[in-house]
């Protein structure tokens, strides 16, 4: 008897979705890291970096979903007239 193919936890979104996750999950773990580096360079790792990260991840965050949405167009045209296509 043949075993079917575990069925997957989450249902996959459809393709459609592409051009609003892949933006959002690009902001999301950037923002995280450079807010990171610029509180640990003001602040450093103590106790004060706990308190203001999540603020300047929020910040930067707000700013960079936005502007990832507006920019990859036009930085997909740069890439496109930059690099050979197949």
């Amino acid at each position: 008897m043949r075993k079917s193919p575990p069925r997957p936890i989450l249902r996959k979104l459809p393709q459609g979705y592409t051009r609003f996750l892949m933006p959002l999950l690009l902001s999301v773990f950037m923002s995280a890291i450079v807010s990171a580096v610029a509180t640990a360079t003001s602040v450093g790792f103590g106790p004060g970096f706990i308190t203001n990260w999540p603020n300047a991840w929020a910040a930067s965050w707000i700013v960079a979903f936005p502007s990832l949405l507006l920019l990859l167009p036009l930085v997909r045209r740069i890439v496109a007239w930059m690099v050979v296509q197949p």
